[in-house]
């Protein structure tokens, strides 16, 4: 199988995660990037924020047709993330390539018991706003870091911490994933990294269609299906990437 075919597979499932679930296509982004394409670790978790900020447009967009964004709620949650996300994002070209690995092993494991938990967050009734920074804080890090938008993270954070109805958190994770990104992306472009352009586009391609696919298939299965199938995906890339950043 061509790396170019890999890329067009790797990326509709990419799309539908995002589209779906508003989250866990980052972390879907990454080990495919490393061990289906041949990417280093810096070089795929800087081409996944690339992907995830061009995917999570064009899902934002299909969410903001259908009513299901706030958008006050997730630019002030996006605010506090923007400088960890800035300052994570130029430090980690100078974390070792198997630290950066386990490291994003261990976030995909967290992220697929989240999904396999299967409960939807309790919603709070006040908003907090120390919770709020902190929760919007943490995710920038991870963002800037990892190159993962974290919608497994700003789902229930956003329902929990800034009453945001479930109905309207998918979609509104999506913008707090596009304004870490885009400031991470920024922050790492002082770095060495070169990028293959030519696997990148096709797979973003793909991941795109998919997104319009995923908010489709949103509404006709239930979200607890498709949060299982894809926190089983994650637990397994989570072992494939440990194992084989210690062998």
């Amino acid at each position: 199988m061509t790396a170019v075919l890999l890329a067009l597979l790797a990326g509709a499932l990419v799309g539908l995660a995002l589209g779906s679930l508003g989250a866990g296509g980052s972390i879907i982004t990454v080990p495919a990037l490393i061990y289906l394409l041949g990417f280093s670790p810096a070089e795929a978790t800087t081409a996944s924020l690339i992907i995830v900020i061009v995917t999570s447009l064009t899902a934002l967009v299909a969410h903001t047709r259908a009513g299901a964004v706030r958008w006050r709620a997730g630019l002030l949650f996006a605010a506090a993330g923007l400088p960890p996300a800035a300052v994570a994002g130029i430090l980690s070209a100078r974390i070792p390539a198997t630290m950066l690995t386990l490291a994003f092993a261990a976030l995909a494991v967290l992220a697929g018991l989240r999904m396999l938990r299967r409960r939807t967050p309790a919603q709070s009734a006040t908003v907090s706003a120390p919770r709020a920074t902190g929760a919007g804080a943490g995710l920038g890090a991870v963002t800037g870091l990892l190159g993962v938008g974290g919608g497994f993270l700003a789902v229930p954070a956003l329902v929990a911490v800034l009453a945001v109805p479930m109905s309207a958190a998918v979609g509104t994770s999506l913008l707090v994933i596009i304004a870490n990104a885009l400031v991470a992306l920024a922050a790492r472009a002082t770095t060495d990294v070169q990028l293959d352009w030519a696997l990148i586009l096709p797979f973003m391609a793909t991941a795109v269609l998919g997104a319009w696919d995923g908010k489709r298939l949103s509404a006709k299965i239930a979200p607890a299906a498709l949060q299982r199938v894809f926190g089983t995906l994650l637990l397994t890339v989570a072992a494939a990437m440990a194992i084989g950043a210690m062998a």
